[in-house]
């Protein structure tokens, strides 16, 4: 069997690159295809697939602004050949979900998140507080449309699988699409306690990309509030806003930019608490935390209200504020966390398992032939 596997970009290994590392693990055979490949960004794994990638590629310094040809990327991903293939898995968070198979090929998507920018974050991304209000008015219209094709598109793929209830919801919501729920891998053999790395007493964690929907100024203010230091490992487009934010505030936040996988391990095992201030679909990061045995304050919605225990592996907040995110820090720090327990929760989300789910809805779905209606 021919697998052709797509995924949107690959530029750096984020929560959705680790899902498709697990994909490329399981089926080694497969081809891939994005549309924009940074050389040595992601795994060796993913790295030694052969890569099929799109005219966005050829362009100039593209890696500096690929975001901006969003309202090139449903016509670049309409273009891949994958006439040959028998099974199409998309790995999805933009435009992959929306390729062309072959008329006797079956699609699988998982889909991470249907577009945040077209759907209900707009302003977030392109409002006028983010890129100014001509901008953001130009802008508007064209992410309108996207969200037009998006939907138009939606019957694609013959099943849906995504990574939380949470998403499964927003699917039904804008593609009036059903999917199963398979957790993302975490590899939780890497993440793991190290006694030997000692915690940093009322110290917070954020490992995150610098993006709006993150909400990391919310942390930052929240940990000035309580009086206690910040450590933020990973870069993106926000880095510059925050930094000048916590310097204006006066608060205690340490910027590490991007860190090797090992690294970044210790710095959840030196944490205190690893914080989540804004709503995620799943939540990789709260996952490897707790792996780490470390406790979780996060956002009671979205991803966390499905990977945290509250009051057992973390706190969950109710409301997206500095003030609740302090009187949460303080509680969490003022109780004491087992971190054994909370160890043994994180290896529910191990990759072995999100493998061994997806390969059966892979012989699920090929065996019913897409007669079925999921």
């Amino acid at each position: 069997m021919k697998i052709a596997i797509v995924h949107d970009w690959l530029t750096g290994m984020r929560g959705g690159e680790k899902v498709l590392e697990a994909l490329c693990g399981r089926f080694p055979g497969a081809e891939l295809f994005t549309l924009l490949h940074v050389r040595g960004s992601v795994s060796a794994i993913i790295e030694r697939a052969p890569i099929h990638r799109s005219l966005l590629q050829h362009l100039p310094g593209v890696r500096r602004y690929y975001r901006q040809c969003l309202p090139l990327f449903p016509m670049l991903v309409e273009q891949f050949d994958l006439e040959p293939f028998d099974l199409v898995i998309s790995s999805s968070h933009c435009v992959a979900k929306s390729v062309i198979a072959g008329p006797r090929a079956m699609h699988i998507c998982y889909c991470h998140t249907p577009m945040r920018y077209a759907w209900d974050q707009f302003d977030a991304y392109f409002g006028p507080a983010r890129i100014g209000g001509l901008a953001s008015r130009l802008a508007r219209p064209v992410m309108a449309a996207i969200a037009r094709w998006d939907r138009a598109t939606a019957r694609r793929a013959h099943r849906y699988v995504t990574n939380s209830q949470h998403v499964a919801r927003r699917i039904r919501r804008y593609y009036n699409r059903e999917a199963s729920v398979v957790y993302p891998p975490v590899d939780t053999d890497f993440f793991k306690p190290d006694a030997s790395v000692p915690v940093t007493d009322g110290s917070c964690l954020i490992v995150s990309a610098l993006v709006p929907y993150k909400r990391i100024e919310l942390a930052i203010d929240a940990c000035r509030l309580a009086g206690m230091p910040l450590t933020i490992v990973g870069n993106g487009p926000d880095r510059s806003r925050l930094e000048r934010l916590a310097v204006e505030s006066r608060a205690t936040a340490t910027f590490l930019g991007r860190l090797s996988d090992e690294a970044v391990r210790d710095q959840y095992n030196r944490a205190s608490l690893v914080l989540m201030p804004g709503e995620e679909d799943f939540g990789i990061v709260p996952v490897e935390a707790q792996a780490c045995g470390r406790p979780v304050v996060a956002l009671g919605r979205g991803g966390a209200s499905e990977t945290i225990v509250p009051e057992e592996t973390g706190v969950l907040v109710d409301d997206p504020t500095p003030r609740a995110f302090a009187d949460a820090i303080r509680h969490a720090l003022g109780r004491r966390f087992d971190s054994d327990v909370i160890r043994r929760h994180a290896e529910r989300f191990g990759r072995a398992r999100f493998g061994d789910e997806i390969e059966a809805i892979v012989d699920d779905t090929m065996r019913d032939g897409g007669s079925r209606a999921w």
